[in-house]
């Protein structure tokens, strides 16, 4: 009877029961507002094809060399123009052609990035507001995978139209070779698409995220838990089954009065033509800025 009274015991006897509905309900709370953020971006076809990509550490870049591991501009499709201005002619809109019907020398540009509407002009002072940007940049692609491709996997890639897009100029520069974990377009409305883009691209290659790069990845896709992938983003890798692209252009200018005669200057480092012999200072990667 004494232990009866005892205010431990009475603690002890009511405790279990108390933990017991306590505990179940605290893990169904946490599980009610922890298993959105899991599933949203999973539930898209862009988010699946992100959970179906392997994650890695990236390597360090230090051996990256664009040219000679991603080549020239070709011509993949054959057409007789290279990807550049193929972009070109496909994102503007009103443009004219130079005599050889490849050269895009205006246009107007909704530029993605941005959400800018831009008047393109070719010419020493204006081609540079409009550039040709790699989704996955170059650089990205080589530290998550583009390594182990061969040489025309890899140039297949860099004329890829999945991974080619006319933007602003500026802010093709200010991203850089940055991942979606380090930058993306400054329009929040593009975010969805970009991502997906980048996903399809990585997909198509075979290539791999990093942690932080699939964590921001799917923080995106979770605010459109109906993103797509672009067409033909499953299909097998490119240059795998397909024929070989084309050789790239040859293209030589032997000094900058010759680069601004053919209405190519300022010419950057992953443009046809461009030398460090003709990079005299200046910004960086850019030949015969004045």
């Amino acid at each position: 009877m004494q232990h009866a009274h005892d205010p431990s015991a009475r603690r002890a006897g009511r405790h279990p029961a108390r933990w017991a509905v306590a505990v179940p309900l605290a893990l169904a709370l946490l599980s009610g507002c922890t298993a959105p953020a899991r599933t949203t971006a999973s539930a898209s076809p862009a988010g699946q094809a992100l959970e179906a990509l392997p994650v890695e550490e990236a390597g360090s870049g230090n051996d990256y060399d664009r040219l000679a591991q991603f080549g020239d501009w070709a011509d993949p499709d054959g057409n007789g123009c290279d990807a550049r201005n193929d972009v070109l002619a496909r994102d503007l809109t009103g443009t004219v052609l130079g005599d050889d019907g490849c050269t895009v020398l205006s246009g107007t540009l909704e530029d993605p990035y941005t959400g800018a509407t831009i008047d393109f002009r070719r010419g020493p002072l204006t081609s540079a507001d409009v550039q040709i940007d790699h989704v996955v940049a170059l650089k990205n692609a080589w530290v998550t995978g583009a390594d182990r491709l061969t040489a025309d996997e890899r140039q297949a890639l860099a004329n890829d139209p999945l991974n080619l897009l006319a933007v602003d100029g500026p802010t093709n520069g200010e991203k850089s070779a940055s991942d979606a974990a380090a930058w993306l377009p400054p329009d929040e409305a593009f975010h969805c698409p970009y991502v997906a883009l980048q996903i399809a691209v990585k997909t198509r290659y075979e290539f791999f995220v990093t942690a932080e790069e699939k964590a921001a990845m799917a923080e995106v896709l979770a605010g459109c838990p109906e993103q797509d992938l672009p067409d033909g983003a499953s299909a097998t890798r490119a240059g795998a089954s397909s024929p070989a692209p084309s050789a790239p252009v040859e293209v030589y200018y032997p000094n900058c009065d010759a680069v601004r005669e053919a209405g190519a200057a300022p010419l950057r480092a992953d443009e046809l033509g461009y030398r460090p012999a003709l990079d005299r200072g200046g910004e960086p990667g850019v030949a015969c800025e004045d």
